[in-house]
């Protein structure tokens, strides 16, 4: 079975006997008391990497942003969130509007949007705090974070951006051959953006394969994150195992990372080519997450249950701009030249038959169709 589920972009896989040895797996007490070893120098090699001051490791993105809006929503803010946003960083939202926070949406990627939002709600007795993921895996596209940063600026306020997906992808120098850059730091190095009101909450879980989450951003506010953690206090941080895992992956992209990602690159490019060569194309541009276009609802699914019996495993994804199920490929730096040409001969032989399938049998189809691709 050719595996095309898989998040995990640069390929990297964490064994027992690949990590450092530990004594126990937990402290026995919570994070706001004592760190687990190791964990203040992996969170200090990640700030370094994504251009920020300070960084924090937390379990999931889901205890992190638990975290941040309780912490956000003690302070004058009103919240503008794109309304693609992933779901983990909507329920941060969601527990500061019930602390009374005022939450507007936004269409998505439209600077022009939020600044009307923002002129309409704007009050003199809050400031904007603009949240957003940093790439959107479904559309292919990075946010604009040049003007998000333009308005955020203006007004005085702060942006929250999900960098889940471009941390150990996208890093500094971009070029047209390799667009990905080098370093892997995330879409902060990419694009050159720095400054005192940026946050990143990220999940190293896809580049790095490790489940493990970490707020980077200036030392305010991380250290201010850290001193007003609820979950810091009442759950128990990462093991010291997922710290070693998250250690050897930092120390696997110091050593490999740039090889990685111009691999990573050959085979979404072949891909590419590989669909221009049978007539068909996809979304996604450059990134390792691949869509097919005009295939949709009942066409994807059969198409998706013919590639899984010919051995293709393949993700069915539902987009922001369609309520249908749509056919996506997941990348890796593991996938071969053979992988790839395997699968195209597959979609070539099987997706002209695939409306005439879908036209003899509407019968449902009980599959998971995943809402996004930007799975912690």
């Amino acid at each position: 079975m050719i595996d095309f589920t898989s998040a995990l972009y640069l390929g990297m896989h964490h064994s027992s006997q690949s990590l450092e040895p530990w004594a126990q797996l937990s402290l026995g007490v919570p994070a706001a008391l004592v760190e687990p070893p190791g964990a203040d120098d992996v969170a200090m090699a990640l700030a370094e990497l994504q251009g920020c001051e300070q960084a924090l490791l937390m379990p999931s993105t889901l205890h992190l942003y638990w975290d941040l809006f309780g912490m956000l929503s003690k302070l004058p803010v009103s919240l503008y969130r794109d309304e693609e946003t992933y779901a983990i960083a909507r329920w941060g939202v969601d527990r500061a509007a019930r602390g009374g926070v005022k939450v507007h949406r936004f269409r998505h990627h439209d600077p022009q949007a939020l600044l009307a939002q923002i002129k309409d709600q704007s009050s003199r007795n809050t400031y904007p705090v603009v949240v957003a993921d940093g790439f959107c895996p479904a559309c292919g596209r990075p946010a604009p974070i040049d003007s998000y940063l333009d308005i955020v600026r203006r007004f005085g306020g702060l942006l929250v951006l999900d960098d889940t997906q471009s941390l150990g992808i996208l890093g500094v120098m971009p070029k047209r051959h390799a667009p990905y850059g080098k370093g892997g730091g995330g879409l902060l190095r990419w694009g050159g953006h720095y400054g005192p009101d940026i946050l990143l909450g990220s999940s190293l879980a896809k580049g790095f394969g490790v489940p493990i989450a970490v707020l980077s951003g200036s030392q305010h506010w991380v250290s201010r994150f850290k001193s007003e953690s609820d979950t810091r206090v009442h759950c128990s941080p990462p093991s010291v195992a997922v710290i070693q895992a998250a250690a050897q992956a930092l120390e696997v992209n110091r050593m490999q990372g740039d090889p990685l990602r111009l691999q990573l690159n050959k085979r979404v490019r072949q891909f590419r080519k590989g669909l221009e060569l049978i007539g068909c194309s996809s979304s996604g541009g450059w990134f390792p997450v691949q869509t097919l276009n005009g295939i949709s609802g009942n066409s994807a699914v059969r198409l998706h249950q013919r590639l899984y019996r010919r051995g293709i495993q393949t993700v069915l994804s539902r987009s922001h701009k369609s309520i249908g199920a749509r056919l996506s490929f997941l990348i890796t730096a593991r996938h071969s030249a053979t992988d790839i040409d395997r699968c195209i001969e597959k979609l070539d032989a099987l997706i002209n038959d695939v409306d005439r399938l879908t036209q003899v049998s509407n019968a449902p189809v009980n599959l998971q169709v995943f809402s996004g691709l930007a799975m912690d």
